[in-house]
């Protein structure tokens, strides 16, 4: 089980290492993590691309999750660790993986994103179920405070207590969705200080570009 878990990390790691908001930027002639809140995320594509850029982006980091867990659920899983029972736990670390490498992509000197995409990608291919209750949360909290990062840290706080609700008594996978929850918060540290001090960007908002 230790080796599947390791393996399960490091086979996300390598899909979240595709840093969807930089190739985009790098098509448009622009280093997006020079820019903004320096990430290589969706709202910072949003803020210094556009919104086709930015949609873009979201979509391809949710669907790196995603397709490293159905490949790990339904094809890798199953041939090489056949004997494997908890396949679900197996790919909440997968997905955990890809947000590693998301944040931390080791080609990009570990300047990433802040995992928020990657996150709602693993949650809606750990249990599409969640998404008629998740995406009303993200839309409402941004409508309401005009904040991406609060929408983003609700969406982050959301994912543990929906996985204990889903899984009642499974500790396991308790413990691995928190550490997406960490991840979050973690790399969100610059917004929480932002809007502790009044000063966090608003939806809408635009980063200038000197070759645009």
């Amino acid at each position: 089980m230790v080796f599947a878990i390791i393996f399960c990390i490091l086979f996300g790691y390598l899909f979240g290492c595709f840093s969807t908001g930089f190739f985009i930027g790098k098509i448009m002639k622009v280093d997006i993590r020079q820019y903004g809140s320096k990430s290589s995320g969706t709202t910072n594509a949003l803020r210094t691309l556009g919104p086709r850029a930015g949609l873009l982006t979201l979509l391809g980091d949710m669907l790196k999750a995603i397709i490293a867990i159905v490949l790990i659920r339904l094809l890798i899983l199953p041939e090489i660790f056949p004997e494997i029972e908890n396949i679900r736990l197996l790919s909440l670390y997968t997905g955990l993986g890809v947000v590693i490498g998301h944040n931390y992509p080791v080609w990009l000197k570990f300047r990433g994103g802040k995992g928020i995409a990657a996150t709602a990608g693993s949650m809606v291919a750990f249990d599409p179920l969640i998404i008629p209750f998740g995406l009303p949360v993200f839309i409402i909290s941004v409508a309401i405070t005009r904040y991406v990062s609060v929408g983003s840290l609700m969406i982050a706080t959301m994912f543990p207590i929906w996985v204990i609700i889903r899984n009642p008594g499974n500790v396991h996978m308790l413990i691995v969705a928190i550490f997406y929850t960490i991840f979050a918060f973690i790399k969100h540290r610059s917004n929480i200080k932002r809007l502790m001090n009044g000063t966090e960007n608003k939806l809408g908002q635009r980063v200038k570009i000197d070759n645009k």
